[in-house]
């Protein structure tokens, strides 16, 4: 009998054991609470470059940007522009922002100023996320069957007979609407 009675004991001093992920045994006192979850530890880098974030920019929607470049300068110089460029908002892209155009909702600055802010970093990665649309030549650009989300609408205003060229950025939001923009 005392052989049985201590093969038990063991089976249960076994049950009362639990792994531990270095694949110890630590012991579980009985109607003990489970352990706490371990701390939140965010990404290592939240501004990383991950092509799941951009992921949703790349299906089809019911929303449209409609829009004009109408900017104009102190010196009331006229300013065109060849191309808008639409890109998704994502952590990334709003650190870019952010050190681009020292702004992540409005901006204009001068083109050379941004472009010494600019690194090829994950340029290529990025552009295949990035829309374009053209300018006419009132200035007017439209994109549509965008998904729902946040945007950057960007383009470089040109002046004419020369000047200073100039960066302008615009953060805008789809929901399934028409939104219309004026880059100013």
């Amino acid at each position: 009998m005392k052989p049985i009675i201590g093969v038990i004991l063991a089976a249960l001093a076994l049950a009362a054991c639990a792994e531990t992920p270095g694949g110890t045994f630590t012991p579980v006192p009985v109607g003990a609470p489970p352990p706490p979850p371990p701390p939140y530890a965010p990404p290592s880098n939240p501004d990383a470059f991950r092509d799941a974030d951009f992921a949703w920019s790349t299906g089809a929607g019911d929303g449209k940007i409609v829009g004009v470049m109408s900017f104009k300068s102190d010196a009331a110089a006229h300013y065109t522009c060849q191309a808008v460029l639409l890109a998704p908002e994502t952590p990334w892209s709003r650190a870019r922002m952010r050190m681009l155009y020292l702004s992540t909702t409005s901006a204009d600055i001068p083109s050379d100023d941004v472009k010494s802010r600019t690194s090829s970093e994950h340029a290529a990665q990025y552009g295949r996320y990035v829309r374009q649309a053209p300018c006419d030549a009132t200035g007017h650009f439209a994109f549509s069957g965008l998904p729902d989300g946040a945007w950057y609408v960007i383009t470089v205003a040109t002046p004419v007979g020369g000047g200073v060229r100039m960066a302008v950025m615009r953060r805008v939001e789809t929901h399934g609407e028409t939104v219309r923009v004026v880059l100013r």
